[in-house]
C-alpha cells in the first residue's frame, strides 16, 4: 500500500451566524492515495463542496477550520498562510469546478489565462508557457488547439469549457485534482468524454482525484472508493463495488435503490422519505433517524462513529455488535 497523498483528520467546517455557530462539516477523516479516485456522494447541502473548497483553502468568510488537520504529503496545509497557500494551489491542487464560467474570466483569451498560469507556478519562459497551453489544450480534447488558444470563453460550448477547466487544472501537473459536479451541466455524450478524460488523466499521469458529484452512474464509472455524506457528517466509506452494490447504511441503501435498473423492471422507483435537516435543526443522536426505516432508541440518543465492518467502515449503529465480535 502506497502512503496517502492527502489526509484529513477530524475536519469540521463551521460559520459564524447571528443565531449561532452552525456546523456544516462535521469531524469527518479520510485520506486519498496517488492515482485513486475517490469519489464524494449526497444530497445537496451535504457538505461535500465545502470539503473541497477547505482541502484547497478557498473556504470564504465566514467559514472557517473550526477544528481537525489537513495534510498534503505529509506537510500540514490547512493553517498556511494565504501566500504559501497560493502557492500550492494550482501547482500541487488543482480544482475543477461545476460551473467553468466561475473560473474563467470573460475578458482573457483562453491561451491568456493558461499561460499566466504556467507562468505563475513554473519556470519557463512566454513561448515555452503558450506552447505547453497548446499541448494541454489538445491533451483534453479541444480540436485546432493552436487557433483555438486565443478564443475567448463564450466561443466554446459548455462541454468544451469544461475541457478547458480541466487544462487549467493540468497547468503543472498536480498531484491531486478536486472536481466539484464537473460533468452536472453537460449532455450524456459529453459526460462520457469527461469521465473519459478524467480516468486518463489518473493512468497516465498518477494524478490522484476528488470526485464530488450526486450522480451514481458517474461514480460507478470512474471511483476506486466511495464517501458517503449525510448533514455534514460520513455514514459510510468503502470500494465502489460494496457501496453501490451492497450498501449498509442505510441511507445509502436509499440512494442506491433510487437508481433506476435496466436488468429489472420496477413501477416506480424507491424514495427516501422526508428530507435532510437544516444544519441549524439537527436531531441528536444519528442525524438520519427522523427518515430511517430501521432506527431505534440508541439511534435517536447517541450519535455513531465510523464502525469497521470489513471491508466499508459505516455510520450506523445495527453494526456495532458486528464490530464488537469481528464478525462481518
Amino acid at each position: 500500500m502506497t502512503e496517502p497523498l492527502l489526509k484529513i483528520e477530524h475536519l469540521r467546517i463551521e460559520f459564524n451566524t447571528r443565531r449561532g455557530t452552525l456546523v456544516a462539516v462535521d469531524d469527518i477523516s479520510f485520506d486519498v492515495r496517488p492515482g485513486e479516485v475517490f469519489g464524494i456522494v449526497g444530497e445537496s447541502g451535504a457538505g461535500k463542496t465545502l470539503t473541497g473548497l477547505a482541502i484547497i483553502g478557498l473556504l470564504d468568510p465566514p467559514g472557517r477550520i473550526g477544528a481537525g488537520r489537513i495534510f498534503l504529503n505529509t506537510q500540514r496545509i490547512d493553517k498556511l498562510p494565504y501566500h504559501q497557500m497560493r502557492k500550492i494551489r494550482g501547482k500541487k491542487i488543482g480544482m475543477i469546478f461545476q460551473d467553468p464560467l466561475t473560473s474563467l474570466n470573460p475578458l482573457y483569451s483562453v491561451g491568456k489565462q493558461l499561460i499566466e498560469t504556467i507562468l505563475t507556478h513554473s519556470e519557463m519562459g512566454t513561448h515555452e508557457a503558450r506552447q505547453r497551453a497548446i499541448t494541454l489544450l489538445d491533451e483534453v480534447g479541444i480540436p485546432a488547439a493552436d487557433k483555438r488558444i486565443d478564443h475567448y470563453p463564450h466561443q466554446f460550448s459548455g462541454g468544451m469549457r469544461q475541457r478547458v477547466v480541466i487544462a487549467l487544472a493540468l497547468c503543472v501537473n498536480p498531484s491531486l485534482i478536486i472536481a466539484d459536479e464537473p460533468t452536472t451541466a453537460l449532455d450524456v455524450s459529453i459526460q462520457a468524454q469527461i469521465i473519459a478524460l478524467l480516468k486518463r488523466l489518473c493512468t497516465n499521469h498518477d494524478t490522484a482525484v476528488i470526485l464530488i458529484t450526486h450522480d451514481m452512474g458517474v461514480i460507478a464509472e470512474i471511483s476506486d472508493r466511495v464517501a458517503v455524506m449525510y448533514a455534514g457528517r460520513l455514514v459510510e466509506i468503502g470500494t465502489v463495488h460494496d457501496v453501490i452494490k451492497t450498501p449498509k447504511h442505510p441511507y445509502a441503501k436509499g440512494l442506491m435503490g433510487s437508481i433506476p435498473s435496466l436488468h429489472t423492471r420496477a413501477d416506480q422507483l424507491m424514495q427516501i422519505e422526508g428530507a435532510m435537516p437544516r444544519l441549524m435543526e439537527i436531531p441528536p443522536g444519528c442525524a438520519f433517524h427522523p427518515r430511517c426505516p430501521y432506527s431505534f432508541d440508541r439511534c435517536r440518543q447517541e450519535r455513531p462513529d465510523l464502525i469497521d465492518t470489513k471491508p466499508s467502515k459505516v455510520a450506523c449503529w445495527l453494526f456495532k455488535n458486528e464490530d464488537e465480535s469481528g464478525n462481518t
